[in-house]
């Protein structure tokens, strides 16, 4: 049987714990202080503008010329971020199933809204209407910004800051096909003056 004595050393020794690690939690909020935010949550990037008559975002062009980026791109690289970023909700090879997405093969000079057996978004089908083809400039400017290019699309991705990546991804793009696109020439520069 235990005496009163060694009762009381036990439980001086379990309060004399707890007082010390309530001490050191005060101590340590002094010293590692972090303020609360002034917003509970996330802060996520501004949308787009979207244009005044048309209702549909912004759609401007990315600061790097898109012939600067293929001159530059590595398609082994592009098909490694197609594995990380888009195999997930897309298909590559010839033939295959669509998945969430529509199947990249042949991507590059395909008209807009074009894959059968694939339900597009209304932003999407929208864009088809005016004949329009997924050029290189329209597959950068939508890679970029998805939501900026087709305000209301389906496609949940956040776009592809990296201009590095997205030339890379666009020359792997170039590859999935039987007559691959020619690549655009870079404009020359100007002449310096005299």
């Amino acid at each position: 049987m235990m005496d009163s004595f060694e009762f009381n050393k036990i439980a001086g020794a379990v309060l004399g714990t707890l007082l010390f690690l309530m001490g050191l939690g005060i101590v340590t909020d002094s010293i590692f202080h972090v303020p609360l935010p002034k917003v509970a949550g996330y802060d996520l990037p501004a949308v787009e503008a979207e244009h005044a008559g048309g209702g549909a975002a912004a759609t401007a062009p990315a600061a790097v010329p898109v012939a600067e980026l293929l001159a530059k791109a590595d398609p082994t690289k592009g098909a490694a971020v197609a594995k990380a970023q888009c195999s997930v909700c897309h298909n590559f090879e010839k033939d295959a199933p669509v998945k969430q997405g529509p199947t990249l093969f042949g991507v590059v000079g395909r008209h807009i809204g074009s894959m059968p057996g694939f339900a597009y978004s209304p932003a999407i089908l929208e864009r088809s209407k005016s004949d329009q083809t997924w050029t290189f400039e329209h597959l950068n400017t939508f890679v970029t910004n998805p939501r900026g290019y087709a305000n209301g699309t389906k496609m949940t991705f956040g776009g592809l800051k990296s201009d590095t990546q997205r030339g890379d991804l666009l020359a792997y793009l170039r590859t999935l096909s039987d007559n691959p696109v020619p690549l655009p020439t870079a404009a020359p520069a100007p002449a310096p003056a005299k």
